[in-house]
């Protein structure tokens, strides 16, 4: 309990520091004095000031939710699948969300990050419907081998049409080019509360579950000994994850390796402890988001690097280091 309480702390610690990079650091670097002042005493005639406010707030708390959800939903997932290296990918999220925005673009009806958030929302919710609806037929159903297996079956299928698409329509393809990427810039003139309570009702929910899930990877005999209904939690799961991973990718688009290395990572600090898992999680893929979003925002003056691209990079080479030199933690 001791060491698990101290990784958690140090997530938190992390997250903290993360902040404090992504509001003072750009193409223009703020001394954190004038963040602070910023942030708790506006004076809005200094150019510092109105940088901070006006921009890199609204990108740090859009990174901040992204991560934790992105992160908080590849928790969920790999403990419902029984399989530490599932990702929210899985349901088909990426693809759902990345075909309503295609389907957007191409006809002209969304062409504003705040019109393609909740198109892209949407499209993530029918598809992980669709693939929970495939993968609830029959005996074994909701079973995580027969929604892996509609999951990947439904992201191949919307993914050619989405190619299609593109191929058929050029400009479409250079306006979803920078969705694609995972991006946080762009974002100050949009309303996050809606998404900060889908996020963190979403959460909140989870950590209520996780101790039922957690007796579903005991075994389903255990389970349903314990009195766990276990297609009701299923069906939970799915629902979060949907709403997690749905929130994060219409805000910054499809950011990759972030649901499926962070909880790998947390789980060989905290060990199988669902509830640990998904706090550690939570503030860890925060941070990792941010401190990805601040390398991007650096490496390519005046221009940037987005965060998805820099995400793909940073968490493949962590999950490379940790597959070479630590134990993989069944679950």
């Amino acid at each position: 309990m001791r060491t698990r309480a101290l990784v958690a702390i140090g997530a938190v610690a992390a997250l903290l520091v993360a902040v404090a990079l992504s509001l003072a650091i750009g193409s223009r670097a703020i001394d954190l004095g004038t963040v602070w002042q910023a942030l708790t005493d506006l004076d809005p005639t200094d150019p510092e000031q109105l940088i901070v406010s006006d921009l890199r707030v609204s990108r740090t708390v859009i990174g901040i939710l992204a991560g934790a959800a992105l992160a908080v939903a590849g928790a969920l997932m790999q403990a419902l699948t029984r399989n530490p290296f599932a990702d929210p990918g899985l349901l088909g999220i990426n693809a759902g969300a990345s075909l309503a925005v295609v389907i957007a673009l191409s006809t002209g009806v969304a062409t504003g990050y705040a019109a393609q958030v909740p198109l892209a929302f949407v499209g993530a919710g029918v598809a992980a419907l669709i693939v929970y609806a495939i993968g609830a037929r029959g005996a074994a159903a909701g079973a995580p081998v027969r929604l892996a297996l509609a999951g990947v079956a439904f992201t191949a299928l919307v993914s050619s049409i989405t190619y299609a698409i593109l191929l058929l329509n050029n400009e479409t393809m250079e306006q979803y080019r920078l969705w694609v990427t995972g991006s946080l810039t762009g974002r100050q003139n949009y309303d996050v509360t809606a998404l900060a309570w889908i996020v963190l009702i979403a959460i909140a929910a989870g950590l209520l579950a996780s101790r039922q899930l957690q007796a579903i990877a005991l075994g389903e005999d255990a389970a349903r000994a314990l009195g766990v209904r276990i297609g009701a939690v299923r069906t939970v799961i799915i629902v979060i994850v949907t709403l997690l991973a749905g929130a994060a990718t219409a805000a910054a688009g499809p950011i990759v390796f972030v649901g499926l290395a962070v909880p790998h990572l947390a789980r060989a600090l905290v060990g199988a402890s669902l509830p640990w898992l998904l706090v550690v999680s939570a503030f860890g893929g925060a941070a990792l988001v941010l401190v990805c979003d601040v390398i991007g925002r650096v490496v390519a003056p005046p221009g940037e690097i987005g965060v998805g691209i820099t995400t793909a990079f940073i968490g493949g080479l962590i999950f490379a280091l940790m597959a070479r030199r630590m134990k993989v933690v069944e679950l």
